[in-house]
């Protein structure tokens, strides 16, 4: 396999991207986004290409996020480093929501962060029994960026709501029966799957349909009205009240988890999913979480999530505010605020 960390190509009428940074689960960085970027851009007029497929070398998973050592760093300055792998990243995710052409990502192993936001987009979306999905960005200070105020408010009821703020993780039974994965195969078809994409390379959806099985029974299923009844508030604390009044061991053992998150973030999170639920488009969408990026990684919660989570390991951040009540309107307007116009986020052209 090449040295280089993505690896564009084309074969057979299918522009090939294989994420190949597997010592890091392929974790984006400014420059992987960037050779994305190009790759779509030249196969986007291309008429040789009919349609794309993401994978990844390696069996660790698909992509464990962002290079969120890098963010955290940069946060600690003035976040210039931050801001343009967001600007780069932003734009590839806008550009495979966009994209003319089918797009298939095979999502086997580890997908979270980053590695959601570069499949969601894909109309085609292929889960095995190693997937892992989650958007655990409330546990380092942060919020589920990456599209995460497009897609996790437009899941089933609430199921959005409750896997931004709880960080929760899913097995591929649970994706595919909430939409996040539109398809399930073995982890061991996966190589077969890749050869008959090759061969029809104008059909991905009906390869995919004709090879796919059944995740088996989705777990979360005994949970779903508790889910919806109990996060369908418009404010953390009325979230926390219900989960206290509902009492139940899982209700309690969500109330457990969500005190272990960074107060800020949860709700930054909830009101992202409750602006991005009313929003016309995924640009939009985009330039909030831009806004709110760019600001996000410079509060004292994300820097020590960071450190607690990543750099020292110790699981034991001190979150300031280190309560709910400490979080005020005024604190979410500003991080919210829109940036003036020679600084908003844009789209590619």
């Amino acid at each position: 396999m090449s040295e280089a960390e993505v690896i564009t190509r084309i074969e057979n009428g299918v522009g090939r991207v294989t994420l190949n940074r597997p010592k890091a689960i392929h974790a984006l960085n400014r420059s992987m986004c960037e050779m994305m970027t190009e790759a779509l851009l030249a196969w986007r007029s291309n008429p040789s290409v009919s349609s794309i497929l993401i994978d990844h070398a390696g069996e660790r998973g698909f992509c464990a996020g962002g290079d969120i050592r890098m963010i955290a760093e940069s946060g600690a300055g003035d976040a210039s480093e931050a801001k343009a792998f967001f600007l780069a990243e932003y734009r590839l995710n806008h550009l495979m929501f966009e994209y003319p052409k089918p797009i298939t990502a095979i999502v086997d192993g580890i997908v979270m962060g980053g590695g959601v936001g570069i499949s969601e987009p894909a109309r085609v979306r292929v889960a095995t029994e190693r997937t892992t999905y989650a958007m655990p960005e409330t546990g380092i200070g942060l919020f589920p960026d990456v599209g995460g105020g497009w897609f996790l408010p437009r899941l089933p009821g609430q199921t959005g709501v409750w896997l931004a703020l709880t960080g929760a993780r899913l097995k591929a039974a649970d994706t595919v029966a909430l939409g996040v994965h539109t398809h399930f195969i073995d982890s061991g078809a996966v190589v077969a799957l890749t050869g008959e994409l090759l061969a029809a390379p104008a059909d991905p959806q009906g390869v995919v349909d004709r090879v796919s099985g059944d995740a088996g029974p989705a777990l979360l299923s005994p949970y779903r009205e508790a889910i919806d009844r109990l996060f369908a508030f418009d404010t953390v604390e009325e979230i926390f009240a219900a989960l206290e009044a509902d009492g139940s061991d899982w209700a309690m053992a969500q109330l457990a988890t969500l005190k272990t998150k960074s107060p800020q973030s949860l709700k930054v999170t909830l009101r992202q999913l409750r602006t991005g639920a009313t929003l016309d488009s995924f640009a939009d969408n985009m330039a909030m979480e831009y806004a709110l990026g760019g600001r996000v990684v410079r509060t004292h919660d994300f820097k020590e999530g960071v450190r607690a989570v990543i750099v020292d390991k110790d699981n034991a951040p001190k979150w300031s505010p280190a309560t709910l009540d400490g979080v005020t309107d005024d604190l979410l307007d500003d991080l919210f605020a829109p940036l003036p116009n020679n600084e908003k986020w844009t789209p590619l052209a």
